[in-house]
């Protein structure tokens, strides 16, 4: 997502990125990244499993993309890292 940042931002998509590390983790590692958007903890992992982000047996995140709209609705949901290309193709904003 860092190196396909100019196409969301486009589309008006504002990423970021959601896991169980503490804050203090996730400031490390966007420094050490140079990573262009927040990332949020959750530690319970609730956000990821309310998107339906979380591996089968439950112990941690299963890397997925969602493009959710400001009233809340899901426009795109994937698992993997699908890109840009293909996660913002149904916005036709490009």
């Amino acid at each position: 997502m860092r190196d396909e940042i100019e196409q969301y931002r486009r589309c008006d998509v504002r990423p970021f990125g959601v896991n169980p590390a503490s804050a203090e983790r996730h400031a490390d590692y966007a420094a050490r990244l140079k990573l262009p958007f927040p990332l949020l903890s959750d530690a319970g992992l609730r956000i990821s499993r309310s998107y339906g982000a979380v591996r089968p047996d439950g112990s941690a995140i299963a890397r997925s993309v969602c493009l959710v709209d400001r009233d809340g609705i899901v426009l795109y949901s994937q698992s993997g890292a699908p890109g840009a290309d293909l996660s913002l193709k149904g916005l036709n904003c490009r």
